[in-house]
């Protein structure tokens, strides 16, 4: 019996010391230090190419830099972008830039419930 304790002691001991391991880990790509998921995959549904895309976080409205880097998104195509302000926000705004410069706004889009944006005119 004693040796039953004392090795469920190590056990809880050992998965202790794992749970503090994983939470000092860094976040892996698309988790911010919350814990909360800001990866989101834009589909481009709109039939033109996506020349530019900026999020804000509704709580400022400021937008940020082109989330595409300055690389198009085809008609057709989708790219993995991670939204996040660093601010802890999840509600964005979208903004987007087609070619021949029409401009799509979408509004208070939750990234930290959502994998894949659907981005259509």
């Amino acid at each position: 019996m004693l040796a039953r304790r004392t090795f469920t002691a190590v056990l809880i001991a050992a998965s202790l010391g794992v749970a503090g391991l994983v939470s000092a880990a860094p976040a892996p790509g698309g988790q911010s230090a919350d814990g909360q998921n800001r990866r989101v995959r834009v589909h481009n549904q709109t039939g033109v190419a996506l020349q530019k895309l900026q999020a804000a976080d509704v709580r400022t409205g400021t937008f940020g830099a082109d989330l595409l880097g300055g690389t198009p998104v085809a008609s057709g195509a989708s790219v993995a972008v991670l939204i996040d302000g660093g601010a802890g926000g999840c509600l964005y705004d979208l903004r987007a830039e087609l070619a021949g410069g029409q401009t799509l706004l979408r509004e208070n889009i939750n990234v930290c419930r959502i994998a894949d944006y659907y981005l259509t005119r």
